[in-house]
Formats: structure tokens, C-alpha cells, sequence
């Protein structure tokens, strides 16, 4: 087999731009799709060699890979057969291991995931942000959820074949549901995009999901948010993701937590920190104030006489729990002072001042 350049498959530069890349791709994928060429070997052996092209360099460390393989030339098995210091075989035995290129086989191999058949059928995982209350991700509770996601379409039941259709085996995969790749005498495999992975092909399409065998859909989920939640908290529900192919194992759900600020409460570690004004008075000859706390209960915080503004008063273990710990709720004592004083007012004020001798 001939070894093809990824590059030249796409018709870009080395340098190309993942932008670059991926229009590239689209372009001659609508081109040369196997639905748009029927009876065309031609046109479907060009649109995997596209598909293995796009599948590589359109991601990042895969293309890093690539492009160091392709620099030191080891792609093609006959320059790596007799006395080659990378031990591969000759080309006489008809056989060529990825694992008997040693660290380069090593290197390809995570390329293109070689060896991983149990991953292969594995739905992928979905990661989505949700805003929850302040109060919620303090204490805890059930959050409802609605996820966009891919599922296993009921008209067909995921075989892509509308009702009454015949499904016979599919001429391009030959009821393997995958299809080889060339790279210079690798061989990599891939769902095959005429059936789809699935080794069979229907008379007739599913009317519901154009023969895909999955439609997109919105699950809808009650989300258990563990108590002492906070910002970029993450939470994962195993088997909540993409729907595994033919059965295989649902991919997780990845949910961020994003919390909402609170108009009363401020989180400091455990801690939850509020304001509470007072006046003068209060201030000045002591008082006594019920404070809300976050589980909505209200405390009685007896404040000083002579509090000063800005003083910090402590209600011990009203803050947050998390792992056996918990937290205080901080008190900030604000005091707030009358704008404006009426004649009677500001004398007392001057007679309070010349007893505690005081300038103004």
C-alpha cells in the first residue's frame, strides 16, 4: 500500500490552522460521502482516507504525534524491516505490529488507539454547567436537570430501518462494522461510514432519524448536590452519557456546579460571612439581635456595648459542613448614623460629646 500523506489527503499545508483543517474536511466529506456516491468504490475509499485524515489532524496531541512520525520517516514498514535498529520484520512475513516498532509502535499505537477494542463501543461522556442557589450548594438538595443528549431511536429501535424494511449485510464493511485505513502499511480500523458501525444496511431508511439509528433528545434528571458545594464543583453520574454503540457501556455526565450569589451570606472557605447594621444606640449602650443563618433559622447575637463599626462577632458552627467539618457564621457589625439632626437632636449630641470630651 502506498503511504499517504494526512495532509495532501486534505489538501492543506502542514501548517494548516485547525480552522483550516476542519473546512477542508467538510468540503470534500460532502464530496466524496458514500450517500451522495452510490456504487462508487472510488468515491468511498476517498472519503475514509478523508475521515482517517480529519479523524488525526483535528486533534491536537494526535497531530502532534503524527507530525513526528512522519519527520522520522516510520511509517513505511519496508525501511523498518532488515537490520533496522527499530527490530521490525521483513516484509517477506506479511505481517507488521504496531508493538514491533518498540517506543514508536508505542507512540502510534496511542495515536490511534490500537489495543483498546473494549473502549471502542463506549458512549461518550457529556459535560454540561449548572447554576444552583446559594442556599442549595451550602446545605445541599435535589436540583432538576435537563441535558441534551443522543439516544437510541424508538421507530427503529437504534437498526436505522424503517418499518417493514429488509436489512441485509453491508457491502462495504462486509458485515464487520468496521472498515481498514492505510498509513503506510498500518492498518487502522474505524467504524465503517456506510453502515455505520453497524455491519448491516436497511432497504429503507428510518423515517424518525434518517437511518442513524439515534435521534437527539433532552433527558430530564434530578441532580443530588452534595452539601458544602461551591463554584466549579463537579459532580459525575456514571452512565448518564452518550448511549454506548450496539449496546455497549453509556458514557458519564460531567456536571459543573456554578453558584449563584447570595444577597445576605458570602462563603470564606467554611465560613459564611454577613452584615448586620445597627444604630447609634445600639451601638453605644448594647442590644441584642436575632440573625438569620443559612438553614433559614434565626439566632439570638447579643452585640456589646461601645461595638465599634466594622467589629466582628462569631456564631460557631452555623457555617458550612463538608467532610466531617463545619464552619462559623461571621458577623460584620455595620452602624448606621441618622444623615440629619434635628435641633433637639444635635444639642443632646453636643451635650453627649462636651460629657465624654470629645471635639466637633
Amino acid at each position: 500500500m502506498a503511504t499517504a500523506d494526512y495532509y495532501k489527503v486534505l489538501g492543506v499545508s502542514e501548517s494548516a490552522t485547525p480552522a483550516d483543517i476542519k473546512k477542508a474536511y467538510r468540503r470534500l466529506a460532502k464530496q466524496y460521502h458514500p450517500d451522495a456516491n452510490p456504487n462508487n468504490p472510488q468515491a468511498s475509499e476517498k472519503f475514509k482516507q478523508v475521515s482517517e485524515a480529519h479523524a488525526v489532524l483535528s486533534d491536537v496531541d494526535k497531530r502532534k504525534k503524527y507530525d513526528t512520525m512522519r519527520k522520522l520517516g516510520a511509517f513505511d514498514p519496508r525501511t523498518a524491516g532488515r537490520g533496522s535498529p527499530t527490530g521490525a520484520p521483513s516484509p517477506d512475513t506479511g505481517e507488521f505490529e504496531f508493538g514491533d516498532l518498540g517506543g514508536l509502535g508505542d507512540l502510534f499505537s496511542s495515536i490511534f488507539g490500537r489495543g483498546k477494542r473494549g473502549d471502542d463501543r463506549r458512549g461518550d461522556s457529556i459535560e454540561v454547567m449548572l447554576t444552583v442557589d446559594f442556599r442549595t450548594a451550602v446545605l445541599g438538595g435535589k436540583v432538576p436537570i435537563e441535558v441534551p443528549i443522543t439516544d437510541t431511536c424508538a421507530t427503529c429501535g437504534g437498526n436505522g430501518a424503517a418499518p417493514g424494511a429488509t436489512i441485509t449485510t453491508c457491502p462495504e464493511c462486509k458485515g464487520r462494522g468496521t472498515v481498514s485505513f492505510g498509513q503506510g502499511g498500518f492498518a487502522v480500523n474505524r467504524p465503517c461510514p456506510m453502515c455505520r458501525g453497524r455491519g448491516k444496511i436497511p432497504s429503507v431508511k428510518c423515517e424518525t432519524c434518517g437511518g442513524a439509528g439515534q435521534v437527539r433528545t433532552v433527558r430530564k434528571l434530578m441532580l443530588t448536590v452534595p452539601p458544602g458545594s461551591d463554584n466549579g464543583t463537579k459532580i459525575r453520574l456514571k452512565g448518564q452519557g452518550e448511549p454506548g454503540r450496539d449496546g455497549g457501556t453509556p458514557g458519564d455526565l460531567l456536571v459543573t456546579l456554578q453558584v449563584e450569589p447570595d444577597r445576605f451570606f458570602t462563603r470564606n472557605g467554611l465560613d459564611l460571612e454577613c452584615e448586620v447594621p445597627i444604630n447609634l444606640a445600639q451601638a453605644l449602650l448594647g442590644t441584642q439581635l436575632r440573625v438569620r443563618t443559612a438553614d433559614g433559622k434565626k439566632i439570638l447575637l447579643k452585640i456589646p456595648p461601645g461595638t465599634q463599626p466594622g467589629r466582628k462577632l462569631r456564631i460557631k458552627a452555623q457555617g458550612v459542613e463538608k467532610a466531617g467539618r463545619r464552619g462559623d457564621q461571621i458577623v460584620t457589625i455595620r452602624v448606621d448614623l441618622p444623615e440629619k439632626l434635628s435641633p433637639e437632636q444635635e444639642e443632646l449630641a453636643k451635650k453627649l460629646a462636651d460629657s465624654a470630651g470629645l471635639k466637633y
